[in-house]
């Protein structure tokens, strides 16, 4: 079985960005980004494939661009 998840940008400052996400387009959780550790962190504590997925897209998104994108969406 598929596996949609979106993300999109809530919050941004000098040193961390903060996205919505959740499967399906319910953005129910808070993914966290430390801009200079990317270490990666779900606010629920539960960083599972789907906040991978997530943050995965957004860092390639990242790389390919030079700057955090507005929003990402995984599909498989």
């Amino acid at each position: 079985m598929g596996m949609m998840v979106v993300g999109r940008k809530v919050a941004e400052t000098a040193e961390q960005v903060r996205y919505e996400f959740g499967l399906d387009r319910r953005f129910d959780r808070v993914l966290t980004i430390d801009k200079r550790t990317w270490d990666v962190a779900a606010e629920d504590g539960r960083f599972d494939s789907a906040a991978g997925a997530v943050a995965s897209k957004i860092k390639r998104a990242w790389q390919e661009q030079g700057e955090f994108p507005p929003g990402v969406v995984f599909a498989s």
